[in-house]
C-alpha cells in the first residue's frame, strides 16, 4: 500500500498493491498493521455502503459530538470525493481537496475527524463503501452547503440531485462556531 498526501494535512489517498493474473486480481483494502505503518491509526467500528445514481451529491456531512474519521472507496462506478477542513483554528480552515475514486483506480481516501465529507456520482451508478471510527448518531448530524461560494468546490455539476437536508445546510461562514469542530495540534 502507498500513502499519497493531499493539500490538507491528515487527508490522504491510499493506493493498494494490486496482484493481477489470468484469474483476475487481488488486493488488500484494509490491514491494520499496514495502515499503522502509513500513520493511519483509526480503529474502525462501523462500515456503510450506498448505491447512488449519476448526478446525486451526498454531503457535505460531519458529526460534532461524535466525530468520525472515514476510509472511503468505490467498488462499482466512479465518484468525485471531497473533504473540507472545518476545524476552527486550523491553518487550512475552509480549504478542500478532492479525488476521483473508482472501481478501476481502486483508490481510497482517508479523512480524519474534523472534516466535512461529500461525493458526487459520475457514473450511471456507484457503490460507495466507507468505514468509520465512531458510530453514526442521527441527532448529531451536521453539514455545510455543498455550493458554498467561499469553498468554490469544483464538483463538475451545477445542479446535482440532493436530499432536502443537503440542500438546506448553512454556508460555512454562517455556521455557529459552537457547531464546528476545533483544531487540536498533535502533541508528541
Amino acid at each position: 500500500m502507498k500513502r499519497i498526501e493531499t493539500e490538507l494535512p491528515g487527508v490522504c489517498i491510499i493506493e493498494p498493491e494490486v496482484f493481477e493474473d489470468l484469474r483476475g486480481c487481488f488486493f488488500e483494502t484494509y490491514h491494520s498493521e499496514k495502515f499503522a505503518a502509513l500513520r493511519i491509526d483509526a480503529a474502525f467500528v462501523q462500515e456503510n455502503q450506498s448505491l447512488t445514481r449519476r448526478g446525486v451529491l451526498r454531503g457535505l456531512h460531519y458529526q460534532l459530538a461524535h466525530p468520525q474519521a472515514k476510509l472511503c472507496r468505490v467498488v462499482a462506478g466512479e465518484v468525485f470525493d471531497v473533504a473540507v477542513d472545518i476545524r476552527v483554528g486550523s491553518e487550512t480552515f475552509g480549504r478542500w481537496t478532492g479525488v476521483v475514486l473508482s472501481s478501476i483506480n481502486r483508490r481510497q481516501i482517508f479523512i480524519p475527524r474534523g472534516f466535512a465529507h461529500g461525493f458526487i456520482v459520475r457514473s450511471e451508478t456507484a457503490e460507495f463503501i466507507y468505514k468509520c471510527d465512531d458510530f453514526y448518531h442521527p441527532e448529531d448530524e451536521c453539514g455545510v452547503l455543498w455550493s458554498d461560494p467561499s469553498l468554490a468546490i469544483g464538483w463538475g455539476c451545477t445542479a446535482p440531485q440532493l436530499a432536502p437536508r443537503d440542500a438546506n445546510y448553512p454556508l460555512l461562514s454562517s455556521s455557529s462556531l459552537e457547531r464546528l469542530p476545533r483544531y487540536r495540534r498533535n502533541i508528541g
